[in-house]
């Protein structure tokens, strides 16, 4: 099947990926462009999953400060390079993670963040109402787990759905920026502030 440019072109602009991948992706699906981003994620995830135990120190700070001047944060985004990090789309990354947490208010970076006392509270109102169901203790042993990997999925920056395209978690945006950008990048901290609020 020949690929053109124009299905090459379109793939990259969803996905980031660049040309010779894009081909190699389109090539592999039969020119079938959701099955070709699929594959340019899974290999994003594989290469991303490569160089994640990699010592990220450097990196940037950004800032976001909504329009109405109520709400504002800081977010740390390490790369293992300054070249990385000086770069256009390490730049766009970070901004678009602090107005991700200024809009959704994630309360930790992922789920290990989660303090053990926090976590075991949930934990038990979760279990006290699936018992008061009735239902038997497998079941409710599910129903908590489901509980807890919702709770994390609201409360955790990296599990949560981005504010611009809730069908990409934080976690994937961030693996695929390491496939294009061939460092490791991670969430070190973030601060949000809001008038009025804790």
């Amino acid at each position: 099947m020949d690929i053109t440019a124009e299905q090459i072109k379109k793939l990259r602009e969803a996905t980031g990926a660049g040309v010779l991948d894009s081909r190699e992706a389109l090539r592999q699906t039969s020119g079938d462009f959701d099955k070709a981003a699929a594959y340019l994620r899974e290999k994003g995830l594989a290469k991303a999953a490569k160089k994640s135990d990699r010592a990220a120190s450097d990196g940037v700070i950004a800032s976001y400060r909504h329009h109405n001047n109520r709400v504002a944060v800081l977010v740390e985004l390490n790369s293992e390079t300054d070249f990385v990090a000086r770069t256009e789309d390490f730049g766009a990354l970070a901004q678009g993670l602090a107005m991700h947490i200024a809009m959704a208010n994630p309360l930790y970076v992922a789920p290990e963040d989660v303090p053990a006392d926090v976590l075991e509270a949930k934990r038990a109102i979760y279990r006290q109402e699936a018992e008061a169901t009735g239902k038997p203790a497998p079941v409710v042993d599910k129903i908590v787990d489901g509980k807890i990997a919702k709770f994390y999925d609201e409360a955790c920056l990296l599990r949560q759905p981005y504010i611009k395209d809730d069908k990409v978690r934080i976690g994937d945006m961030i693996a695929q920026a390491i496939a294009r950008l061939g460092e490791n990048i991670m969430v070190r901290r973030f601060a949000r502030f809001e008038v009025g609020g804790e």
